[in-house]
């Protein structure tokens, strides 16, 4: 299945169910005199140019890679994103903004039975397409199609609302429109800044997915020259386009050759299962002499003390120079890390003074 074809057919096909709804609601709203029927229908516009956006935004970041943009143009998906949670936004605002003034000084309607089923009909259509729109979007990966899915089911609530207050009206004369309208605008209020604070998220870099992540390195570990696979570090550049890192751990006896053979072989197997560019650096390990073991040993132990150290990895001993390397991964909540490094280093130092440690400190970048 083609992405961006699928994103754009849906989006099409919630353009012109929003372009019915539009007018169907403003034919109810002008005949009724109903400020709350005329407003749902400019709602529904708003969400046409979501999903124009959509499409815009979808087309753009299909766009192949150039010379300003080495990396592609997948994160304009990101901006669309934004732009329709704040679209989102400033409709939830001028909904309250409408329904407060409706509460100050309600406004007299003539509603029938037929605008009704005309509100009824809309509020199924809003439901099915808040359905597609959110399955799509999951399936696809598009938060595009997600926003503009979360934004159909708010849209569906405001028409239950408005239908609500159209039945008060008939049978009791009671006007509701301002605090059903209120309690909705706040609901969609609430929703727009979700939106907007999880594609900031995305834009400024989240962790990675856990079940990618393990799965990359487990089938870079599936290679039987591979002792480990640490420092996996992936970079997003749309939602299915990946650049990344990632070190293993090999026999410090390969060859270059070898070498080369091997990461080639890994490189291409994680892009045909993954679809992720990955470079591979390495650790060389010679832990099986009994002096690397017992260090090694001693280091484990000191850094078992410590329970923000997560992880260590890349251990290296290297006997002519009397240097001792590897890395530390440190839980993001210890307060002073280089402290904590050095510290290590020190009781280290104490124990073998004769070899020199050099400790790097990793983040917890992936699971």
């Amino acid at each position: 299945m083609n992405r961006s074809r699928e994103i754009i057919r849906v989006s099409i096909m919630g353009i012109a169910a929003n372009i019915v709804l539009v007018i169907f609601k403003a034919i109810v709203g002008f005949a009724s005199n109903s400020t709350a029927v005329i407003l749902d229908a400019v709602n529904n516009l708003s969400d046409a140019l979501s999903s124009v956006i959509t499409i815009v935004g979808t087309r753009l970041a299909k766009k192949k890679a150039d010379k300003q943009h080495p990396f592609g143009h997948g994160r304009v998906e990101y901006v669309t994103s934004f732009i329709i949670a704040i679209l989102i936004l400033a409709a939830g605002f001028a909904s309250l903004k409408e329904s407060v003034e409706k509460i100050i000084d309600p406004p007299t309607t003539d509603f029938n039975w037929l605008s009704l089923a005309v509100i009824g009909a809309a509020i199924a259509s809003k439901l099915l397409i808040g359905a597609l729109f959110i399955k799509k979007g999951k399936d696809l990966n598009s938060t595009s199609l997600t926003a503009s899915g979360t934004d159909a089911n708010g849209d569906a609530l405001i028409s239950v609302a408005t239908l609500i207050s159209m039945l008060m009206s008939m049978l009791f004369g009671i006007e509701l429109d301002g605090i059903l309208g209120a309690v909705i605008s706040a609901f969609i209020i609430k929703t727009g800044i979700s939106i907007v604070a999880e594609t900031i998220s995305d834009i400024i870099g989240v962790r990675i997915d856990s079940e990618l992540a393990n799965g990359i390195k487990a089938a870079i570990n599936e290679f039987p020259q591979v002792h480990g696979t640490y420092d996996l570090m992936l970079h997003s550049y749309g939602p299915e386009e990946y650049l990344g890192s990632v070190h293993i751990e090999l026999d410090d006896d390969m060859s270059v050759k070898e070498l080369d053979s091997l990461t080639r072989d890994i490189a291409a197997k994680i892009y045909s299962q993954y679809g992720v560019y990955l470079t591979i650096g390495a650790y060389a390990t010679n832990t099986t002499d009994e002096e690397t073991s017992r260090i090694m040993s001693a280091v484990r132990e000191e850094i078992s003390d410590h329970a923000s150290i997560l992880q260590m990895h890349g251990f290296y001993l290297h006997k002519e120079d009397k240097i001792v390397s590897f890395d530390l991964i440190v839980d993001f909540n210890e307060p002073n890390p280089a402290s904590l490094i050095e510290h290590i280093r020190t009781e280290l130092s104490g124990k073998y003074p004769e070899y020199t440690f050099h400790i790097n400190l990793d983040r917890d970048i992936s699971d």
